[in-house]
């Protein structure tokens, strides 16, 4: 565990959700919402006596995942009680009924839970948003169920990435949720008759809605006092590279499957104290592949283990909120799984090959740009193109590492340089990652990592 030292940034961010009795958070991934919404609450609850139960409303893998790490990882956090109101009825309305502080649910289930609580009093007089983003669209469920307990919540915080002006349309949603309308407009109707014009259309039938001149500026202002965007000249403080690690949970029959075929790898070694650098290296390899959810077999072809790593990626996409990035990836596997999974998010996706999508992605025509680092050769120049970088599949050369991410942290890069680790709680990744941050001895580390892991094999064999 450690202290927590707010940048300056946090500290103003922690003092409006507790001044604020509805406020929006919109800041860059890696920038710490999590921990400034914690913190916040445990202000609220155990210093102020405002707060008595916290409902957190967050994707899955997040809601299983990130928070309870965090609330873990500080010193100031250790009173919080965390309760997942996750898996099926019965185990969501044991997690209701155990005494929390904070009460995490996957946003899936947000119709349930008011459901659950009609014609009773709502419990949770706070309510927090983990990617606001998701209640965009005004006509689904979980929007208007929400909608239908917001007056029983006394304090709102959605938390998002920066909008940028292709999401202005989406704002609507979550921006009514905070205030009932004030600011926008009561209706979707009213706001997009303020602020925007017919694009697409056949006759009488409207498709998509184009910002007015000037509409972006002018929404910003309306939302100044309920919104807090941070844009580069507000962190200007931090290190101009943040490392932002995402933990990635297993579900048990994927927990299952991972933890049987690590075995399967560790055990036919014989002694661990004899292991060469090369054995190491294709071990390594497997328990990667593994960790990412698809294997080789002894035949060369792909047998698909489990997706949450995928999850967790495509989660990771929209908190970025339309935000560029380059995934990097490790196998073969890993780009047509990621190329499958991504191709329903309606991004423009491209595979690095050449000076073809070097160039598409620094004038901006490329959303997501998958990367093998291998590929990802010295002097290649992507900083104009955006300021995000995924490791989907870790990379065991500390060389590789860094001259990935210098491709974005470099001379013409505007904005502070985010590194996000998607990482297998318990699996090698974390070894991995343990070593690259080490810098210095990564081989020897991951050697004795290794080591450690066919011993446990072992033991739990007998």
């Amino acid at each position: 565990m450690k202290d927590f030292v707010p940048h300056n940034y946090q500290s103003y961010c922690i003092d409006r959700i507790v001044k604020d009795p509805a406020v929006g958070l919109f800041l860059d991934m890696g920038l710490g919402k999590t921990v400034i919404t914690l913190s916040a609450i445990k202000r609220l609850k155990y210093e102020m006596w405002c707060v008595r139960r916290a409902l957190v409303i967050a994707p899955k893998k997040v809601a299983e995942s990130t928070w309870t790490k965090e609330a873990a990882k500080w010193y100031h956090l250790i009173p919080l009680r965390l309760s997942l109101v996750l898996g099926n009825a019965a185990q969501r309305e044991a997690a209701l009924n155990q005494e929390a502080d904070v009460y995490l649910i996957n946003r899936e289930n947000t119709q349930w839970l008011v459901e659950h609580f009609s014609g009773r009093p709502w419990p949770f007089d706070m309510v927090v948003i983990d990617e606001s983003s998701s209640f965009k669209n005004h006509r689904a469920k979980r929007f208007r169920a929400l909608k239908s307990v917001r007056p029983q919540i006394r304090r709102l915080v959605e938390l998002t990435g920066t909008p940028n002006p292709r999401s202005l349309m989406d704002l609507w949603a979550q921006i009514y949720l905070l205030d009932g309308g004030k600011r926008l407009g009561r209706t979707i109707t009213a706001y997009r008759d303020a602020w925007f014009v017919p694009g697409k259309r056949n006759r009488a039938i409207i498709y998509t809605y184009e910002p007015r001149p000037g509409a972006k500026e002018d929404i910003y202002h309306h939302l100044a006092d309920i919104c807090v965007s941070m844009k580069a000249e507000d962190y200007l403080e931090l290190p101009d590279l943040i490392y932002d690690d995402i933990p990635v949970k297993l579900d048990p029959a994927a927990q299952k499957a991972h933890d049987r075929l690590e075995k399967d790898a560790l055990l036919p070694v014989e002694d661990e104290n004899v292991i060469t650098a090369g054995t190491a290296a294709v071990l390594r390899g497997k328990l990667l592949q593994l960790g990412n959810g698809a294997v080789y077999d002894e035949t060369g072809a792909v047998v698909r283990i489990h997706d949450c790593k995928l999850e967790a990626l495509l989660e990771t996409v929209e908190q970025l909120n339309g935000q560029h990035a380059i995934i990097c990836y490790n196998f073969r596997h890993d780009k047509d799984r990621l190329l499958e999974a991504l191709a329903a998010t309606q991004l423009r996706v491209e595979v690095y090959e050449g000076k073809a999508q070097e160039e598409a992605w620094n004038v901006g025509e490329i959303d997501l740009l998958l990367v093998q680092p291998a590929s990802c050769g010295y002097g290649l120049n992507l900083q104009e193109g955006g300021h995000h970088i995924i490791w989907f599949g870790l990379t065991d050369s500390l060389e590789l590492y860094q001259q990935t991410n210098k491709r974005l942290h470099r001379q013409g890069q505007l904005y502070p340089v985010i590194v996000h680790h998607l990482l297998v709680r318990g699996g090698v990744d974390e070894d991995v990652m343990a070593s690259l941050k080490g810098k210095a001895n990564a081989q020897d580390s991951l050697l004795e990592a290794l080591k450690v892991r066919i011993r446990k094999a072992k033991e739990g064999s007998r």
